[in-house]
């Protein structure tokens, strides 16, 4: 007789298709290669201040994100030729801060509010592509498991 303790039920879980590391590049190769940079300062916060003038006006990008995803966040699209592209704001960057108001735990509903209600916005943003790859996770997921893959 089996008592509740033996019984083990087996947990499926759907993993990631498996990403492959960049290809190793010697240390005498990395200056002058395209694909090595090893620059940090690229990752470090920076500041932008984008003025409208009035409330009602585009902001120029669109964000994803938010805590009850998660996640911190991120800017999903710059439009083109818009203030926000002149000042520099990219897509993938995760917005740190408004006007003073931390972003990193905040809902993505209190983060447009934020953003749609000033003229004057104060931005601290960073480039963190891992995070920003982290909102699409699952969407990926749950494309790919409406998905039917093809038996060999």
């Amino acid at each position: 007789m089996s008592t509740p303790r033996d019984r083990r039920e087996l947990i499926r879980a759907k993993l990631p298709p498996y990403e492959h590391p960049p290809p190793w590049i010697p240390p005498h190769e990395r200056e002058n290669n395209p694909e090595y940079n090893s620059d940090i300062r690229q990752f470090l916060p920076r500041s932008l201040k984008l003025q409208r003038s009035k409330a009602t006006e585009q902001l120029g990008f669109n964000i994803r994100g938010g805590q009850e995803h998660h996640c911190g966040i991120f800017v999903s699209k710059v439009m083109p030729n818009s203030e926000a592209e002149l000042l520099g704001l990219r897509e993938g960057d995760q917005i740190l801060a408004v006007n003073h108001i931390n972003f990193e735990n905040i809902n993505h509903s209190e983060a447009v509010g934020v953003l749609k209600s000033n003229t004057s916005i104060d931005m601290i943003v960073s480039d963190f592509p891992y995070g920003y790859d982290r909102t699409y996770d699952k969407t990926k997921s749950l494309a790919s498991s409406h998905q039917q893959s093809p038996r060999r």
